[in-house]
């Protein structure tokens, strides 16, 4: 199947295919007539399967079939957890729709609101937004949301792990009964379902793969290491294995710039990329990862969710995630669009039990072994490739080396659907 069989118009399938992509993923081909028809839907899908495109792509259609929008209004919503989520999203609008005469703005923190609020003074056909900012502006009268046809909750269940859930329902009960509501997401908790059942209308459910899942495009790799020695290991498999460039995972923002300074001292260039830093650092940041004048970049989890780097080929789990989840959302970094793409997760004796809670949760084990220079010495026996329930319990196979490595809110009512003509839309 090809693009044009969704039902999409020329304008779209053009943008679709100036962008390289000319069959459609299993979640577009799954969402896109839904999103058209009109239905209210929850779709869960990995990272890196075209979940974007399949929300963008219908609504972009339908915005350019009727009217336009009026000053400080906005026809569609899209809320995103993150900055540089919301930067990827308003990036896939404007590519997707730059044959389409159809206005569109990005509001988020960490950046002066003059310039997002004279963006959306003219109105914009698709807002998208991070939650806090947007309720500002919103409370100051910048955007009228009375013509809202379409909202988005991109990312929802990462929106209720930072906190966003208040503002998230004051934002939903300033916006018209009368919408399509969409979520789309990587993963859906039991909360995440209870929050649909209040917000979506007889939602259509699709599920592109099994949740929780990771892609099989992305070989998942564990190794025992001491702690104080796996910014050393680091170090080794960047050089030995002649990595180009790797996207690294901390736990804390502390951690994040002590490891950048121990890289950068041992002559690579690094850069972290975290909730303190300003979102111009942070952009700066990941252009220069983007364009490869930067080696590795260092970041916390709130760069799990939107970091869209093409043909990025490793992953790091520096420190493994306290939420297991979010380990699936850090590896869907790579492996995207059909790459393939490795993630290497470096495992101490105080990491295991995060790590058999990974394994349990994927349903799939990850073959923990030792670097020859790098075995462990204060970690219980333990075998390279033992279960997550055996590996405790079963001993050790003895290894050597001689070559070790120098340090360097209650249901809405029903309302009626969109026309069927928005599918044959020119």
């Amino acid at each position: 199947m090809n693009f044009d069989a969704l039902g999409l118009s020329p304008n779209l399938v053009k943008a679709a295919k100036d962008r390289g992509y000319t069959r459609p993923t299993p979640i577009q081909i799954k969402a896109v007539p839904l999103v058209l028809d009109g239905q209210d839907v929850l779709a869960a899908a990995q990272t890196g399967t075209g979940k974007t495109a399949a929300f963008v792509l219908p609504i972009l259609q339908r915005l350019a079939f009727v009217g336009g929008a009026r000053r400080k209004q906005a026809r569609t919503l899209v809320l995103t957890p993150t900055r540089e989520l919301a930067s990827q999203v308003h990036e896939s609008v404007r590519i997707y729709g730059q044959y389409l005469d159809l206005r569109s703005a990005v509001v988020f923190g960490g950046v002066k609101p003059e310039p997002q609020i004279a963006a959306i003074e003219a109105g914009v056909d698709v807002l998208v937004a991070t939650p806090g900012r947007l309720l500002d502006l919103a409370q100051q009268g910048v955007v009228d949301f009375s013509a809202l046809e379409v909202l988005v909750l991109d990312e929802a269940d990462r929106m209720l792990d930072m906190g966003f859930i208040h503002d998230m329902r004051r934002i939903i009960d300033m916006l018209p009964v009368n919408r399509q509501t969409l979520m789309f997401s990587a993963t859906f908790s039991k909360e995440i379902r209870s929050l649909a059942a209040s917000y979506l209308v007889d939602p259509v459910s699709v599920d592109a793969a099994p949740a929780n899942s990771t892609t099989e495009l992305v070989e998942q790799r564990a190794y025992a290491v001491d702690a104080s020695r796996k910014g050393v290991l680091l170090v080794h498999l960047f050089r030995k294995e002649q990595w180009s460039q790797a996207l690294v995972f901390c736990r804390t923002k502390h951690g994040a710039n002590r490891l950048s300074k121990e890289l950068i001292n041992a002559g690579f260039s690094a850069a972290p990329i975290h909730g303190n830093k300003s979102q111009n650092a942070r952009q700066r940041a990941l252009e220069a990862f983007k364009s490869g004048d930067l080696q590795l970049l260092i970041a916390t989890d709130i760069a799990a969710r939107g970091l869209d780097i093409d043909q990025l080929p490793e992953v790091v789990n520096f420190d493994l995630p306290s939420v297991p989840q979010d380990y699936v959302h850090r590896i869907g970094r790579t492996g995207r669009a059909g790459a393939t793409g490795r993630s290497h997760s470096l495992v101490t004796v105080d990491d295991e039990p995060l790590l058999r809670a990974i394994e349990g949760l994927i349903r799939q084990e990850i073959p923990l072994a030792k670097v020859p220079g790098f075995e462990p010495t204060d970690r219980p026996p333990s075998s390279d490739k033992a279960g997550p329930r055996e590996r405790k319990d079963r001993k050790e196979r003895s290894a050597s080396s001689n070559d070790p490595i120098s340090a360097t809110h209650s249901r809405q009512p029903r309302r009626p659907r969109g026309p069927s003509s928005w599918k044959k839309s020119a």
